[in-house]
């Protein structure tokens, strides 16, 4: 933008922040040593020599730019970190109070709704506008009270009552509301749990879920080292304007509900629409195999997952044909007999900002690695191990514990501080483990404390991939296979000879709560987020220009001068139709932003892996997509990349390619879309319901934009994809309700013919447009030019 502003003759250093902006650096750490007291070290080491131009980038623009705090690479998460130490709650600028809200590229920023602060998922481009004081406009949303009562039962952990939430607000239809949390149960609930909750907002579809501040908020601000005279300059101005909950006082708290639809305060509370669970009834529970809101309880796994072998295949199924599924793989790891069958475990990762921020799930995953060393259980060595804190602070209650000897013991090694297997860095698999998987075509699992679990996320290798509390990633680890009912069946044999069962091993809610008490301490915080700006020696040796414009490297395949700016010219170029635009692929349904912009590793024969090679660059250099985002001709490529990709345009074939239509050739998306934009043709996509879900990933607007996708036909859109891809001047638009591509005889084969305004003025939230095709059809569809 400053490059741009240059060269329209004006001031550059307009260019600056107007808002304090907050760079936590969490997403390019890798699993790639494992299993080894060093490797955390180990892996930070490789992070930086493969991002080194990345972060030197990142640096420079720490000081180009002002009102911009970066917290440099191995300090955590970015919503743990703005959990324990970024979120003011109340804001005090030059003696002026007001409440603490953000918004953040990263559709978890919700995670500081659980501490009383406002605040949500953005596209990269709405937020680039906030920062430039830009106002954000929103339709005022409807507010679901959801009232909580009871408690948890013992053993039940925040894990599974975040995924029982998440299934009930998905049936109940939340997109684009608010949920506010309430009632007796609130009082059973830690800031922790509280924050699990509120972080998996996007999983339920909600702008947010959001816990109003009280007693739990101001302890939990005094543990993580804030201020006696910050905790009461809190509480004093959230009480004295009604926004503090006093349970001994309930009536004078105002919900949310009033400050949307300024109805008089009542003793109940008014919402848009009501719900309610009893905390008793929650029962552990993990979600899979490919979506997060596919809650499995635990007595009823073994019998989801046979069934997920014998269904057809889609959300809930393999298509595992019933000969093949007593398969048993054997092969050697490192010279030791090994095996592998349907449902093995091959990845077993504690990670993600949902479970690591919360020390009752941490330390109890710590007591049952430390049960099962005492039993004798052993979890096998080629079940790949990781354990990646979103905080420093976890990392010492764990060793204040004693608990992270028996995590090391299990494989749970520290591996680094960031969002690692989450987001799809999980590094790769032993290739003897990889070998057996491809060569059997075994359904292989992944067991993860993350937040998704999309198709193709997590591993290329795992078809599998199950969400889960910390302690259950444990426990699966030990057992080795997701199909067991751990009820009935031994997780394995101990020292004895006995059988080991899962109650062996399960530690009570008493026994986390003594662990909890005694070894997360207010000073753990403090010397962490001391020291958190500070970076670490390889962070402070990067040398950086003190320039105010950025020199760009054309060889570089890290950063590479973004086009969208290039040609821009003082008048914007105005509102524009789509004419015979072809169609470049064609969706059912839940088409997340995974699907289209992986951020994972880049597949050694995609047109990405081509590029880098062409350019001199090794395959064990090629990083992931999601630290290559800062070249533009990397991300174009990877747009549609995602190995899972079902487009039916392939008539069943699975995989990153489309059909180019005139010449009915089958090529990489990547290849067909520069074969199109060559000979001057625009394209448009067509797609089912919840387009987009997933990540708040601007790429997923970017690289269609660069591939010359016009305009999305979809029956719905994700909300933050939805305004990403208006951002990137790409229409979004949906059938009306009850048709679909299919219900209109689309096949994807036609040309399409937009009929937009060509004039701003004409143009209206909500209007109808017409869409013919060359074949004679001619539909309706609504533009989704809107806050809704």
């Amino acid at each position: 933008m400053r490059d741009a502003m240059h060269k329209l003759g004006s001031d550059t250093n307009k260019i600056n922040p107007l808002v304090p902006v907050d760079l936590v650096i969490d997403h390019s750490v890798q699993v790639d040593v494992t299993r080894s007291e060093n490797a955390v070290q180990a892996n930070m080491e490789l992070e930086f020599q493969r991002n080194k131009e990345r972060f030197s980038f990142l640096k420079w623009g720490s000081t180009a730019f002002h009102n911009m705090l970066v917290v440099p690479p191995g300090s955590g998460i970015v919503h743990q970190v703005n959990l324990e130490y970024l979120g003011r709650v109340v804001f005090n600028t030059n003696g002026m109070l007001y409440p603490d809200s953000v918004v953040g590229t990263d559709s978890h920023t919700t995670m500081i709704d659980g501490l009383g602060v406002a605040g949500w998922g953005v596209g990269g481009i709405e937020a680039e506008a906030a920062m430039l004081g830009q106002p954000m406009s929103m339709v005022l949303p409807g507010v679901v009270g959801f009232k909580l009562s009871g408690k948890l039962r013992n053993g039940v952990t925040a894990t599974d009552l975040v995924l029982t939430v998440t299934q009930i607000l998905r049936k109940h239809g939340v997109v684009g509301k608010f949920v506010e949390f309430y009632g007796d149960g609130m009082s059973e609930l830690s800031l922790a749990d509280r924050a699990t909750i509120a972080n998996m907002s996007p999983e339920y579809g909600a702008t947010m879920g959001f816990f109003p501040v009280d007693h739990v908020t101001l302890q939990y601000l005094k543990l993580t080292g804030r201020s006696d005279e910050t905790v009461a300059m809190i509480e004093s101005y959230l009480r004295a304007n009604k926004m503090f909950v006093d349970y001994n006082e309930a009536r004078t708290f105002l919900p949310f509900s009033f400050y949307l639809s300024f109805t008089l305060p009542q003793q109940e509370r008014v919402y848009s629409s009501y719900l309610e669970l009893n905390l008793a009834e929650v029962e552990p529970c993990i979600s899979g195999p490919k979506r997060p809101h596919d809650r499995v309880p635990l007595r009823e796994m073994k019998s989801d997952w046979n069934s997920c072998l014998n269904n057809k295949a889609g959300f809930k199924g393999f298509a595992v044909p019933k000969e093949a599924q007593d398969k048993v793989a054997k092969f050697s790891f490192h010279g030791q007999p090994a095996e592998l069958r349907h449902g093995s475990v091959v990845i077993a990762a504690i990670t993600s900002c949902t479970n690591t921020s919360n020390p009752s799930v941490m330390l109890g995953a710590g007591l049952v690695a430390k049960k099962a060393c005492e039993l004798g259980l052993q979890v096998k060595p080629w079940i790949k191990t990781s354990l990646a804190p979103g905080s420093g602070v976890v990392t010492k209650y764990l060793l204040q514990s004693g608990l992270q000897e028996y995590l090391n013991k299990q494989g749970f090694h520290i591996v680094g501080y960031g969002c690692t297997t989450c987001i799809g860095n999980s590094g790769e698999l032993d290739e003897s483990v990889a070998s057996a998987i491809s060569e059997n075509d075994i359904v292989a699992s992944a067991v993860l404390s993350g937040n998704r679990n999309f198709e193709g996320r997590v591993h290329a290798l795992t078809r599998a991939n199950y969400l889960a509390s910390p302690p259950l990633v444990v426990a699966y680890a030990l057992a080795g296979t997701v199909d067991i009912d751990f009820d009935k069946e031994p997780i394995g044999i101990g020292k004895d000879g006995k059988s080991v069962y899962f109650k062996d091993i399960w530690p009570s809610t008493e026994e986390i709560a003594e662990a909890v008490q005694s070894s997360v301490l207010p000073e753990m915080f403090k010397s962490t987020y001391e020291a958190i700006t500070k970076g670490n020696p390889m962070w402070n040796q990067l040398s950086v220009p003190s320039s105010t414009m950025y020199s760009w490297d054309p060889n570089s395949t890290y950063i590479h001068e973004p086009p969208y700016f290039k040609n821009m010219t003082m008048e914007p170029p105005g509102a524009h139709g789509v004419k015979d635009a072809y169609c470049l692929l064609n969706f059912g349904d839940s088409i997340t932003t995974d699907h289209i912009s992986p951020a994972g590793s880049i597949h050694k024969d995609s047109p990405a892996a081509k590029f880098l090679l062409d350019r001199g660059v090794e395959r064990k250099d090629f990083n992931s997509y999601g630290s290559r985002r800062g070249n533009d001709e990397v991300m174009a490529r990877g747009t549609f990349a995602n190995i899972r990709l079902v487009n039916k345009l392939l008539n069943g074939e699975v995989g990153p390619k489309t059909v180019h239509v005139p010449t009915g050739e089958k090529l990489y998306v990547f290849d067909a879309a520069m074969r199109y934009k060559d000979a001057g043709y625009d394209t448009i996509v067509l797609a089912g319901a919840e387009y987009g879900s997933g990540s708040s990933r601007d790429w997923a607007a970017k690289g269609p934009m660069l591939l010359g996708v016009k305009a999305v036909i979809a029956k719905s859109f994700e909300r933050i994809h939805r305004s990403n891809l208006v951002g990137m001047g790409i229409i979004p638009l949906c059938f009306k309700s009850g048709e679909d591509a299919d219900t209109l005889g689309l096949t994807g084969h036609e040309r399409y013919t937009i009929d937009l305004p060509s004039k701003i003025t004409d143009i209206r939230p909500g209007q109808d447009v017409t869409v013919t095709t060359d074949n004679g059809k001619s539909f309706t569809c609504t533009v989704r030019f809107d806050t809704e």
